[in-house]
């Protein structure tokens, strides 16, 4: 089933606020939040939807990107796709939204009022890619070489004695209506509860040590230049059994030595001789595949253009392929004999050499006006 337009999702218009989007994800956030519906597993997906959405449109890079290219635009950016954000991961991220919709004790799914540690998430990784035309038209898999934090072996973690493994401390004050109780994040664990008990060599204060890893990475057919993909889970670790963050692959796109990208279609420029103009010719010309034999009727104009159809770019959402484009060009030779200089003093007064264009021939601006 395809996604659902993020904006219809919140029930915003494409020109809201920052706030406004905010607030829409809020209201839909506590409306199925999975306290207000157990074992419902209907408001769960569409928790996880309106997380999704909110992802993408609360991140300025990642909007402007949608609201050009739509959900193809974003490549599997969004960590809340398919796969991708569970209800921890949205809770990691988007917890502090619900505010004091609940009483001020809740602190995540599945972690019930009598344990309120949280749970960290590791920091995102960033790499680049650099893919050739080929490449992106059959889709590869690239394993690259990755330096994570990864928790050290051998390290060993203790219940904070401070707030007892709650990752919160209670505070009692004395005012005019009584006495009160806030319960504010433990200041020795950070919220988590733990505490390191013993650091193996090599490894930081948090027991993490940096390491070297091979990882595959799926690149789709059609990607384009900017697009970030996601590998959940390969960023680094995060310290205290939290959740792991995620790879971001940003796409960089390799420029051909003789074919051209817009959008889908490829574009090639095709250069013939005078003889070849008049007399009609078969060329061979480049395509992603390898090679096209191509046939130039006799009698063809320079700026004529000839389509190879499904000869260009994938799409990445599956709906076909571009077209490769072939545009005409006379080439006319700057130094010529003697011989060839008489030759064309005899025959360019022939009114077969004087232009004649037609009503059906294209202008330089007809064309244009084709293309965009």
């Amino acid at each position: 089933m395809a996604k659902r337009d993020y904006y219809e999702v919140l029930g915003v218009l494409k020109n809201a606020s920052a706030d406004e989007i905010k607030k829409a994800y809020r209201k839909l956030a506590i409306r199925y939040h999975p306290d207000k519906n157990p074992n419902n597993k209907v408001a769960e997906e569409k928790f996880k939807e309106a997380a999704e959405a909110y992802e993408v449109l609360s991140s300025p890079e990642k909007k402007q990107r949608y609201d050009q290219f739509g959900h193809a635009g974003l490549g599997g950016a969004s960590s809340a796709s398919a796969g991708g954000m569970n209800m921890e991961d949205i809770f990691a991220n988007f917890g502090d939204i619900f505010g004091d919709a609940f009483g001020g004790t809740f602190s995540g799914f599945g972690f019930g009022s009598n344990n309120r540690s949280r749970r960290l998430k590791g920091s995102d990784l960033r790499i680049r890619i650099k893919l050739t035309l080929e490449e992106i038209a059959k889709g590869i898999e690239k394993k690259v070489k990755v330096r994570r934090m990864k928790m050290a072996k051998d390290v060993k973690f203790k219940t904070c004695t401070n707030c007892n493994g709650n990752g919160q401390i209670a505070q009692v004050t004395n005012t005019f209506l009584g006495r009160m109780q806030t319960m504010s994040t433990c200041g020795q664990c950070q919220g988590i509860g733990k505490i390191v008990d013993h650091i193996p060599s090599g490894a930081n204060n948090q027991g993490m040590i940096k390491e070297e890893e091979l990882v595959s990475i799926q690149i789709p057919t059609g990607v384009t230049e900017g697009i970030q993909l996601k590998v959940s889970g390969k960023g680094n670790e995060a310290p205290f059994e939290g959740v792991n963050g995620d790879l971001i692959v940003l796409i960089e796109e390799i420029p051909h030595e003789t074919l051209k990208r817009e959008n889908l279609n490829l574009h090639y420029d095709l250069y013939i001789s005078l003889p070849e103009a008049v007399l009609g010719a078969n060329k061979e010309v480049p395509t992603l595949g390898g090679k096209a034999r191509i046939a130039i009727e006799a009698g063809i104009q320079s700026g004529k253009t000839l389509r190879l159809k499904g000869k260009g770019i994938p799409d990445i959402e599956g709906n076909g392929c571009g077209d490769l484009l072939i545009h005409i060009n006379l080439w006319t030779p700057k130094k010529i004999s003697r011989e060839q200089k008489e030759m064309f003093e005899k025959i360019k007064n022939d009114e077969n050499f004087i232009p004649n264009p037609k009503q059906s021939d294209k202008s330089f601006f007809d064309r244009v006006r084709e293309m965009f």
